[in-house]
């Protein structure tokens, strides 16, 4: 694949060796890194997507899985995942294996962030009927990535938040220790309360068993 290669060649091109080592220590990644910053790797992709252009649907998700299954650099998958957001008018609720199969294999907040809430949340929007009944079947699985998707999928939806989605899915949660679950709780509730201060703060009161952590975050500009 010309994309592929090409971009395995542009990161190794603007690689910053020096700064390749503190970038994986910070991330906790057993993927070594090339050093590339996310702005020099964001004007890469540009570059990239503008020079090899897809020709359909099928041909861009085996080029992001060839980039994400085969990276030998952290910065390989962040391209993949730059890749996943550059054609809007694919994006449709049939990609979901796509994204589980990269929110599983990922397995840390870099990726799963990203895929929650700008591919997963914008399909829920536009196909709630579809995803909803997903994202509860995710909130109670036994990977905790697919769980805090679930919790934070709903970031960007405002006025548009499932508040009964969002209720479901931090309760199927609120007794796990797991650090990214808690915090994910208390960043959902706190991004919410930008819109529906007083659900959330109904919600953190009816729920005396939120984590120290989760109700600290959701409150945070609740006073």
């Amino acid at each position: 694949m010309d994309l592929v290669g090409a971009a395995r060649a542009g990161l190794a091109r603007v690689a910053d060796p020096a700064k390749a080592e503190d970038m994986r220590r910070y991330m906790k990644s057993a993927l070594p890194f090339r050093g590339v910053a996310k702005p020099e790797r964001s004007r890469l992709a540009k570059a990239l997507f503008a020079e090899h252009p897809l020709p359909d649907k099928d041909t861009w998700v085996a080029t992001v899985l060839e980039l994400w299954r085969g990276a030998e650099f952290r910065e390989e998958r962040y391209l993949a995942l730059d890749l996943t957001g550059a054609y809007p008018r694919w994006q449709n609720t049939d990609l979901m294996p796509l994204y589980d199969e990269l929110v599983v294999t990922g397995a840390w907040w870099d990726f799963v962030d990203e895929i929650a809430a700008r591919r997963v949340g914008p399909l829920l929007r536009a196909d709630h009927d579809t995803l909803a009944p997903l994202m509860r079947v995710w909130s109670r699985d036994t990977d905790r990535w697919r769980r805090r998707t679930s919790v934070i999928c709903q970031l960007g939806s405002k006025a548009a938040t499932d508040t009964d989605l969002l209720a479901d899915c931090v309760e199927a949660n609120v007794a796990d220790p797991d650090f990214f679950l808690r915090k994910g709780i208390g960043w959902a509730l706190r991004e919410f309360a930008k819109t529906e201060p007083g659900w959330v703060r109904a919600f953190v009161e009816d729920h005396p068993t939120l984590s120290k952590l989760s109700r600290r975050e959701a409150l945070k500009h609740l006073g």
